[in-house]
């Protein structure tokens, strides 16, 4: 038996996503967003409401960087999504992150953070959506595996659940995509 909930905005998983950007003085800012994914193999698409700061940084410099918020800094991720820069304009500071910029876009990285996209922007879609191209991604080796390619289980991504408004931990290998589901053809 299935239950009906009519029209929700409940997609699973929710990569907690912090969108890190330069104001118009030069300081870093972050915001913590959990709508946005790949847009196509080299982009990014994030729907950001245009009365965040955030917003307004990306339209001035052309670039943001998005790293995935990591179960280590829930809480941080978590505060620079409650908090505006427009009331709070040190509002990394107070989270305790750190940031330097980014080597290849006029954006800050935020190195407590081991994974993240660098990008710079493409267009606003005129549904109001940033679309980024990913110039860079740059990963704390520590999160490596012995491939030298980042690891699930090392990097414990968090995802958000809009349903109950909690976060969880990703990380468990449970198969291998593009080769499990063969053994049914």
């Amino acid at each position: 038996m299935r239950k009906d909930f009519g029209s929700k905005p409940w997609f699973y998983p929710m990569p907690v996503l912090v969108i890190g950007t330069y104001g118009d003085d030069g300081r870093a800012d972050a915001m913590t967003a959990a709508w946005g994914g790949l847009y196509e193999a080299d982009m990014v698409e994030l729907c950001l409401s245009h009365s965040h700061k955030t917003f307004d940084n990306i339209i001035a410099h052309k670039a943001f960087t998005v790293s995935f918020a990591d179960m280590a800094h829930l809480r941080e991720a978590d505060y620079v999504g409650l908090v505006s820069a427009h009331s709070e304009p040190d509002k990394l500071a107070r989270a305790g992150l750190h940031t330097e910029k980014s080597a290849f876009v006029d954006a800050p990285v935020i190195t407590e953070f081991p994974m993240a996209l660098e990008c710079e922007l493409v267009k606003v879609t005129e549904d109001g959506n940033v679309i980024g191209r990913i110039v860079n991604i740059s990963v704390d080796e520590a999160v490596l595996a012995g491939d030298g390619k980042p690891d699930a289980a090392k990097l414990k991504p968090i995802s958000y659940d809009g349903v109950r408004n909690e976060y969880f931990v990703l990380g468990e290998n449970v198969g291998s995509a593009f080769h499990d589901g063969a053994v049914l053809k």
